[in-house]
């Protein structure tokens, strides 16, 4: 095989192996970034690649500190965190940080806030 098939041929390979390489992003969430809203039960956080439960979740500050009761669970399509709240949040500023495991096994994490009127 020549060198310029070669090298054609490892350029195809590659480029047909990135989006199983790709990591989990953070889409959108719901609450929003920087959303100004009535205290939320639950939140919504979407990724860009399918998720390990086992590895993913959130942790929730507020005002008054960690939010402790927290859960989350993995949603129908495989790219999304739904957690649930223990109770309303009460009125102040919070930061999610979210950690998650992509399927491709890179782990990738981030952080947002909201505020609770």
């Amino acid at each position: 095989m020549s060198m310029k098939k070669l090298l054609l041929a490892a350029l195809f390979a590659l480029g047909a192996a990135s989006p199983a390489l790709a990591h989990a992003h953070l889409t959108g969430s719901e609450p929003a970034d920087k959303a100004e809203i009535a205290a939320p039960t639950t939140l919504t956080l979407s990724f860009s690649e399918g998720l390990e439960i086992a590895f993913s979740g959130v942790e929730i500050s507020g005002p008054s500190g960690p939010v402790s009761g927290v859960s989350a669970a993995l949603g129908a399509d495989g790219k999304t965190l739904l957690v649930t709240l223990p109770a309303a949040l009460p009125p102040g500023a919070y930061t999610v940080n979210w950690h998650a495991l992509a399927s491709d096994g890179h782990k990738t994490t981030g952080s947002y806030g909201f505020v609770v009127k």
